[in-house]
């Protein structure tokens, strides 16, 4: 496992007790490339999606540490090119959080590793900061991830995203603990037509954002694939199965939709979003 990007910051991967980790792969099934897609901002300034992603990995204030990681030599420059650090990992990597646990080796120090999505662009700082924030004062928490109550134009978007046959997001439900009953491409739970999501029946827009001790990775990686992950195609089924609980933090939107970068279609959503906001 290599940091190609600048092997000073090697000794700052030794360190990190707080890293954030961005898996990202160059074959997504559904948009080949997408990393490296070149996403605008209000300006008309293109960037790589990753550089988005690891950009907003590095405005976050309590982690010691930001990492791409990937097999795809191609990524792995072009964050290199914007002077980020990569890990290297393996190609069999089956998903993210396979993959975070793939960098292990190279954090020896790392109790506390988040996996930041390479396409979830506009995943606000602060939530990232209260999911390490909460893993630092639950420390029998053992998988911590995000979710947002969707606003009606999420959902909108989402109930578009599946009239069309795609998949806008994934929804959660949870128990009265706060742990993920369990996660879905689907909308979850079941909204009566032209019924939109309120304060009694919300929907749980779910983040790719997880924090994980490093022993939950562990574990994760010796169990192997599930037959739910696999069908539902969401890697953290596998510790539902496993009878790992994974507590939700439920957060509000921070004034606008915090849409993925799923589907060639979401690049101009996320560009007119990015064009509203205060700054660049």
């Amino acid at each position: 496992m290599t940091d190609i990007a600048a092997p000073d910051r090697l000794g700052i991967a030794m360190a990190a007790r707080t890293a954030i980790v961005i898996p990202a792969r160059y074959a997504s099934s559904r948009f080949p490339g997408k990393p490296l897609m070149p996403i605008r901002d209000r300006t008309g300034t293109a960037r790589p999606l990753i550089q988005w992603s690891y950009e907003a990995g590095h405005a976050v204030q309590n982690a010691d540490s930001v990492f791409v990681t990937t097999d795809d030599l191609r990524i792995a420059e072009a964050v290199t090119a914007f002077g980020g650090a990569t890990l290297m990992t393996p190609a069999d990597c089956a998903n993210g959080t396979e993959r975070v646990s793939a960098c292990l080796g190279a954090l020896p120090a790392a109790d506390l590793l988040v996996n930041l999505q390479g396409d979830a662009l506009l995943t606000p700082p602060a939530f990232v900061e209260a999911l390490i924030a909460y893993m630092h004062a639950h420390p029998q928490v053992q998988v911590a991830t995000i979710a947002v109550r969707c606003s009606p134009d999420t959902f909108r978007h989402l109930a578009d995203d599946a009239v069309q046959g795609r998949v806008g997001g994934t929804t959660v439900v949870l128990n009265m603990a706060g742990e993920a009953l369990y996660f879905s491409k689907r909308i979850l739970p079941y909204l009566p037509a032209g019924r939109l999501p309120d304060a009694e029946m919300p929907v749980l827009l779910h983040l790719g954002l997880y924090a994980y001790r490093r022993a939950a990775l562990e574990s994760y990686a010796a169990t192997g694939a599930t037959m739910l992950e696999q069908i539902e195609g969401l890697e953290q089924l596998r510790f539902l199965v496993s009878g790992v609980p994974v507590q939700v933090l439920t957060m509000e939107e921070t004034g606008y939709p915090i849409v993925e970068v799923n589907n060639p279609s979401d690049i101009a959503i996320v560009e007119g979003i990015l064009s509203g906001r205060d700054k660049p």
